[in-house]
């Protein structure tokens, strides 16, 4: 996970910007549900590569945004450190997909 995130400390310090709890489970629970709305709808816009990319773009800053609040709930102590790392690398494993089908989205589009 990074080193710093906007408006929290690092290096084990409390953060001095830490949204309430719920605030912030409702903004990770937003933006990773975005991110399998966002591929639903990537996927039955597959007959046209520039609406399907566009729909992946859309996942893949989900999905980083997902990552951000993930970092927020760690630096705030909400959510313990090995649980954090191991939803960052999951988040980086489908990023890494997502950038993949963006760069070579042929093998996912529609044969017309």
């Amino acid at each position: 996970m990074g080193e710093t995130t906007a408006g929290a400390t690092t290096g084990g310090t409390p953060a001095t910007h830490c949204l309430p709890k719920t605030a912030l489970l409702h903004q990770i629970r937003r933006s990773s549900r975005s991110v399998c709305a966002n591929l639903a709808e990537a996927w039955r816009k597959r007959r046209y590569e520039a609406a399907f990319v566009a729909k992946l773009s859309d996942c893949e800053s989900e999905a980083a945004e997902t990552q951000t609040w993930i970092e927020f709930a760690v630096k705030c102590n909400y959510l313990d450190v090995d649980t954090g790392r191991e939803l960052y690398g999951i988040y980086n494993q489908i990023l890494g997909s997502l950038v993949n089908m963006i760069n070579n989205p042929s093998p996912w589009l529609m044969k017309h």
